[in-house]
């Protein structure tokens, strides 16, 4: 079974088309990557993608079911790690409660400990202290990590990652990435990604994709590369 958006089109009020009868598949364990150039709709087909945004035309499938479907309660099969992370946190709630949002089912001392099992927070370099924190008491970068990490303690099948680590060093980046692309690989978890970095794309995807058109990567090296 795949991620599939079937000939979807969307657009803003007072402005031009993004897509137009546009359609992708992913596949389990797929790596691809989304090509446009800025300001053509990327981080707004992620949403559609992951199913916080309809489309106004087509449908977005995931096992063959609409990706938002019977969905508005418990953990969604298509996550979302946001460009932005301080967007992606409620200001008032301690992150330890916001990562217990990916395992709705627990309690937030469960849902760490289910983190810290899993090796989440080791391989996401969350530190113990940071769970009483605020979201305004962390750094972007570290706000990434949680949401990396809350992402995945959801067990997605796919996951979208909207300029996942391009507020993290070159050297934090390569670690995040390899931890990942592990857990990806263990869980058969397919990623749709954006970067504007050439050198990460190279790196990770398996197949890139411009809006309305297919790329296929012609030289598309290991993850094991990063």
């Amino acid at each position: 079974m795949s991620l599939e958006a079937r000939n979807i089109s969307f657009g803003y009020p007072c402005g031009r088309s993004l897509y137009c009868d546009w359609s992708l598949s992913v596949e389990p364990a797929e790596r691809v990557a989304l090509c446009a150039p800025s300001g053509a709709g990327k981080t707004t087909l992620c949403r559609i993608l992951a199913g916080y945004l309809a489309p106004q035309a087509g449908e977005v499938l995931v096992d063959g079911e609409p990706v938002a479907s019977g969905r508005m309660w418990g953990p969604r099969p298509v996550q979302l790690i946001w460009q932005h992370p301080e967007q992606a946190f409620d200001p008032r709630m301690r992150m330890g409660r916001s990562l217990a949002e990916g395992a709705c089912a627990r309690s937030v001392d469960g849902a760490v400990q289910a983190a810290r099992d899993e090796g989440l927070m080791d391989a996401f370099g969350i530190r113990d202290e940071w769970l009483s924190r605020l979201p305004h008491e962390l750094s972007g970068g570290e706000l990434m990590r949680f949401c990396i990490a809350r992402a995945l303690l959801a067990h997605p099948r796919y996951l979208i990652c909207d300029e996942m680590s391009a507020m993290l060093d070159a050297v934090t980046q390569a670690e995040v990435w390899r931890a990942l692309l592990a857990l990806a690989e263990e869980r058969r978890m397919g990623i749709v990604m954006v970067s504007h970095v050439p050198a990460l794309l190279d790196c990770i995807a398996t197949r890139r994709v411009s809006v309305g058109l297919d790329v296929d990567a012609p030289d598309a090296r290991s993850s094991h590369a990063v």
